[in-house]
């Protein structure tokens, strides 16, 4: 069997300066959906949502023949109050599974900016 996984990070970019700083913070609870083809044609639907800590994983069990060939990870929706507009380039990433069994994807971080900046930044 061949066990493959992905996983990645949401985060509020607080100032929307596309700079991760001591201001920003991960949003719990944001929802992401993974598209994956497998080497056989099929096409596998995931959903995750994200962690105290902001990430989200994505992982299967499955026969090496029909193992994932090429992926699309893209965030659906942030349910934190203040950080709900999805911030520029973090509309979707899409990458070829490669790695052999055992070995995780990590997908760049999804950034979700708030509707007002705050005065401090």
């Amino acid at each position: 069997a061949w066990t493959g996984e992905i996983h990645g990070r949401v985060v509020c970019d607080v100032c929307g300066d596309s700079s991760l700083g001591p201001e920003d913070h991960v949003l719990e609870g944001a929802e992401v959906a993974v598209l994956c083809i497998t080497k056989s044609g099929e096409v596998l639907n995931y959903q995750a949502f994200t962690d105290a800590k902001g990430i989200y994983t994505v992982a299967e069990t499955m026969p090496e023949s029909d193992r994932w060939d090429a992926c699309l990870a893209r965030p659906i929706s942030s349910f934190h109050e203040q950080c709900t507009q999805l911030g520029e380039g973090s509309i979707g990433v899409k990458f070829s599974y490669n790695h052999p069994s055992g070995h995780s994807h990590t997908v760049r971080t999804f950034v979700y900016r708030p509707t007002s900046v705050p005065t401090y930044c």
